[in-house]
């Protein structure tokens, strides 16, 4: 089945008419909102309401979380990600979200948009216009005001019911009576589920009775006394919302007042977090590394946090994170954890980068997408703060994230950081290098030019700065800034660090590194180059690639590496000057040296545990493998890049292996099984906004061999197949790709 739903939450009770008036309201309308006060269980219904409705909706039920945005700057690419749509395209953010939905029938389920309501209300407004066939149902404290809308009101469970008594028993694990505790309960807190779990959190410790007695002393206050602690708290509880107020307040109370620390500090946390992460912006004062992990479990068995999932992951309910947010902010901590927040995940970012190549790469990689959300959170925040710091953490991450297909995230945050950060040399060189990459990834070849020569020219500041440093003695040339011409006054120089193919009109003329004197030797001045040097020469490598000069590409590169001391397997860098040469030697047709090659690195990737380049390899000897005639060969290495972009979780290098695979598919004569890979690669290649692409000899190569199994099976029967592949579950049809000949 199409789509993403979480699983269900197994307390789960009652409801059943609040669910009839919801399928009512799917069946009739294409915007339903859920609207009530919090706690009320309003996501636990949607969700409920969402798996019940699945069967109608061919294209797949889709959940978007909301609660993890601070503002509305990444609400598109957040539900463009929870719809499977990994946007690679520039342009308008919303314009590719629109054509992933335009011909499809599917239900769009939005959690949490109080916070958003005027954003989600343009987005949904656009969405419904753009796609026909689509339904959202939202989550909220009020209706989002859409023309069209049909709000259904969640009250909370009825106090004297079955269901509320139900809901205690499930959390507690103990069959109360009816009268007795435990009624009396459910009465005091009005039937609000989240409440009701908390007291269910304090009855294992405490029993019913006590639970009851205290309740009792505390709701027999007056409205106004149950609860003033809070500075504001029209901004987070509105005014019917007293009894959860109560509820809440009452368990902030009962918490040891390390927990009641712990809870307000991690409130910072937008997305979940794990104990190192906690204890890292947490920790400070009486809570420490020792009393910080025993806080944490006490919050757990109150229900404040999540238990931890199988990542070892905690998370917090909005409503209770906000009024630890409040209670942050009367201590006056805000400021404080929020820069130890952002200075941890600028200090995970950091080495995540410097361990990207290597055994950990993989760790890393998964590390970045999991602690996602934070990372935003932190850079936003060094955005407004320190715009040096923002620029090293994106520039540390952005790779990561480009390969993950957030791409335009990527863009965002380093075009951001590039334009308010004056740092120059390491830092901006890795940043502009990061960019020109997701600039190539996305098409934009002409920006990509730019980027490149300017990346180059901070590469050579860069070295040139560090060398001088470590080399008092040596002349200290000046280097103008990568924004200026690039020329030194009385050079006489070319005006311009960094590459050029003859007449740069993509005839592949003599491409030659060029340096800021003029010398064209390939060394990039004195000395020699460096890893933001070898970066950038595989940067303007790569553009040349995905433009159709692969000589361009041979050359530069080859200049560099020449200069360089070290083998491939001595950094990063130097890999990927490896890794673009062994494209462009494909691209000449020199397809023997290119196989060596590969297949020569491939086994020093190996070594090291290195995905991302023995990845790329893989569909590298796959092209090879055809363009020699060795279909069932190629085969093979494009379902080794097809395991090795999943684990990676890329979804255009899956687009682009399934496209390797249904052409080796096709020319070894399989029909059926070329038509169903190109369908399922046309479903991926739709999840990245673009159209199917990937260098210029495949193109040519599928034509042909498509053309060919199109005839032979006749055209309807290759349709049919293509068809079922594109409109099933992507998923599946990757694992039908997988599987080789004799599993099929």
């Amino acid at each position: 089945m199409r789509g993403h739903l979480p699983d269900e939450n197994p307390g789960f009770v009652g409801r059943r008419t609040e669910l009839e008036r919801i399928s009512a309201a799917l069946a009739d309308h294409r915007l339903v909102t859920v609207t009530g006060v919090g706690g009320v269980g309003k996501t636990r219904l949607a969700l409920r309401a969402a798996h019940r409705a699945a069967d109608h909706y061919p294209d797949g039920v889709w959940w978007t979380d909301l609660t993890p945005l601070d503002g509305d700057r990444l609400l598109v690419a957040l539900v463009a990600d929870s719809v499977d749509l990994s946007d690679h395209t520039p342009g308008m953010a919303t314009t590719g979200l629109c054509r992933r939905l335009a011909d499809d029938r599917l239900l769009l389920v939005l959690d949490s948009c109080e916070h958003l309501a005027e954003p989600c209300a343009r987005l949904v407004t656009e969405l419904l216009a753009a796609a026909p066939g689509l339904t959202v149902m939202a989550t909220s404290r009020l209706p989002l005001g859409v023309a069209g809308e049909r709000v259904v009101d969640l009250d909370p469970l009825p106090p004297s019911g079955r269901d509320a008594l139900e809901l205690l028993r499930r959390a507690t694990g103990e069959d109360f009576p009816a009268a007795g505790p435990a009624g009396e309960i459910c009465v005091r807190l009005e039937g609000i589920p989240l409440a009701l779990e908390l007291a269910a959190a304090q009855i294992r410790l405490q029993g019913a009775e006590a639970v009851r007695d205290q309740l009792g002393t505390r709701f027999d206050a007056p409205p106004g006394a149950r609860f003033d602690l809070l500075v504001h708290p029209e901004r987070v509880w509105p005014s019917r919302h007293q009894t959860l107020r109560s509820a809440i307040g009452w368990s902030h109370e009962l918490s040891a007042p390390l927990e009641r620390l712990l809870w307000a500090r991690l409130s910072v946390f937008r997305g979940p977090f794990d104990l190192a992460s906690a204890t890292a912006v947490c920790a400070g004062g009486p809570l420490n590394r020792a009393t910080l992990p025993d806080a944490l479990a006490g919050l757990v068995r109150a229900c404040v946090v999540r238990p931890p999932d199988a990542g070892g992951r905690h998370r917090m309910l909005d409503t209770i994170r906000a009024y630890g947010a409040t209670w942050l902010d009367r201590t006056g901590e805000t400021g404080a954890v929020a820069a130890r927040h952002a200075a941890h995940f600028r200090g995970l970012a950091r080495r995540a980068e410097s361990d990207w190549h290597g055994a950990r790469q993989l760790r890393w990689y998964r590390t970045v997408d999991a602690h996602h959300t934070d990372l935003r959170t932190a850079l936003d925040r060094l955005l407004r703060t320190d715009p040096d710091a923002a620029l090293d953490l994106v520039g540390s991450v952005a790779f990561a994230w480009s390969c993950r297909g957030r791409l335009r995230e990527a863009r965002d945050g380093l075009e951001q950081a590039l334009l308010l950060s004056e740092a120059r040399g390491r830092v901006r060189a890795r940043a502009l290098w990061a960019l020109g990459v997701t600039l190539v990834l996305q098409g934009e070849f002409g920006p990509a030019q730019d980027v490149s020569e300017r990346c180059a020219r901070e590469a050579r500041y860069a070295e040139h700065t560090e060398s001088t440093e470590r080399e008092p003695g040596r002349a200290r040339d000046a280097v103008r800034s990568d924004d200026e011409d690039g020329e030194r006054p009385g050079s006489g120089g070319t005006g311009r660090w960094g590459y050029e193919d003859g007449d740069r009109s993509g005839s592949g003329g003599p491409a030659r590194w060029v340096d800021g004197d003029g010398d064209r030797s390939g060394t990039g001045g004195p000395g020699r180059p460096g890893e933001l040097t070898l970066d950038a020469a595989a940067l303007a490598g790569l553009l040349a690639l995905t433009t159709g000069r692969p000589m361009a590409a041979y050359v530069i590169v080859g200049h560099v590496l020449a200069a360089a001391r070290g083998g491939p397997g001595d950094s990063a860098a130097r890999l990927r000057c490896h890794l673009v040469r062994v494209f462009a030697l494909t691209g000449l047709g020199r397809l023997a040296e290119a196989r060596e090659r590969a297949l020569a690195l491939r086994a020093l990737c190996e070594g090291l545990d290195e995905h991302w380049t023995r990845t790329a390899l893989e569909y590298q000897l796959a092209l090879t493998g055809l363009l020699e005639g060795a279909p069932a060969t190629a085969a093979g290495h494009a379902r080794a890049m097809l395991e090795g972009t999943r684990r990676l979780g890329a979804s255009l290098g899956v687009a682009l292996g399934l496209d390797v695979l249904a052409t080796a598919l096709a020319a070894a004569g399989d029909g059926e099984r070329a038509a169903d890979v190109s369908g399922t690669g046309e479903a991926y290649w739709r999840a990245t906004g673009q159209p199917r692409r990937g260098l210029p000899g495949l193109r040519a190569l599928r034509e042909k061999y498509t053309d060919t199994v199109r005839a032979t099976i006749g055209e309807p029967a290759y349709e049919e197949i293509f068809v079922r592949a594109l409109t099933g579950p992507p998923q599946d049809g990757l694992d039908r790709a997988l599987r080789g000949p004799r599993q099929a």
